[in-house]
């Protein structure tokens, strides 16, 4: 079948390599603004909820969202904390990470020429995240106009490799598993997901990600590598 869509992760993707080593205040500012009197205490909390989370996620693909790991922590600290204090505490976390989200320039002109060849677009990202995160960002950058479905596992079930986050961006696309491509940096959460479920793979080497015994379609290091491929690929080309 002739490929019709190209899927794509998005931190490490088509995100420099994301560094968490550097971001290790970022659940400060919002557990100052929580409760002040208790900033390291909570603070040391809801950096275990969510790592523990995470750890989760490599088990059983349940996703969460930064509004769970925030109830969480609030429940089990006893800190009373509403819904309006969740949202402005996680605008606090989004503008300490804003200077560390940089988009890869070759990012847009990549997007753009697939987009010309007349093939759908779309995003699939694990993250706890809310949506107006991510389009923040992408707005930002000039990505999000060329991207047509733009799906985050805060807002579903499951978490990337499970077949159903798969589903959902494939659903929203109206493609197939056959005519689509997922391009993505880490070989398990991306590549062996996508891989299972009939889509063309597509990695983009990050020395830096944990390897898993797969093998992708194709292997790139620069987005702009694509273009070739998928031009190949929409020939139906093997």
């Amino acid at each position: 079948m002739a490929l019709a869509a190209v899927v794509f992760d998005w931190g490490g993707t088509l995100t420099d390599p994301l560094n968490f080593e550097e971001l290790t205040d970022l659940w400060r500012l919002a557990a100052r603004h929580i409760a002040p009197d208790r900033e390291d205490e909570l603070c040391a909390r809801l950096e275990q909820i969510e790592g523990a989370l995470w750890a989760g996620v490599a088990k059983d693909q349940k996703a969460f969202s930064l509004s769970d790991i925030l109830k969480k922590a609030s429940d089990e600290l006893g800190v009373d904390v509403a819904e309006a204090l969740l949202e402005e505490a996680g605008t606090h976390h989004l503008d300490v990470w804003t200077p560390h989200i940089v988009h890869d320039p070759e990012a847009a002109p990549t997007l753009a020429a697939l987009k010309g060849e007349g093939l759908k677009i779309g995003l699939l990202s694990n993250t706890h995240w809310p949506r107006a995160f991510h389009e923040r960002f992408l707005e930002r950058d000039g990505l999000a106009e060329f991207i047509d479905v733009r799906c985050y596992t805060s807002e579903m079930e499951r978490t990337k490799p499970h077949p159903a986050a798969y589903r959902t961006v494939l659903r929203e696309l109206d493609v197939a598993p056959a005519a689509a491509a997922f391009v993505g940096d880490r070989l398990y959460d991306d590549i062996f997901g996508a891989k299972a479920l009939g889509l063309r793979t597509v990695h983009r080497r990050d020395r830096n990600v944990p390897g898993f015994d797969v093998q992708p379609d194709a292997v790139i290091d620069r987005l702009p590598e694509l273009i070739p491929l998928v031009d190949k690929w929409m020939r139906n080309d093997t």
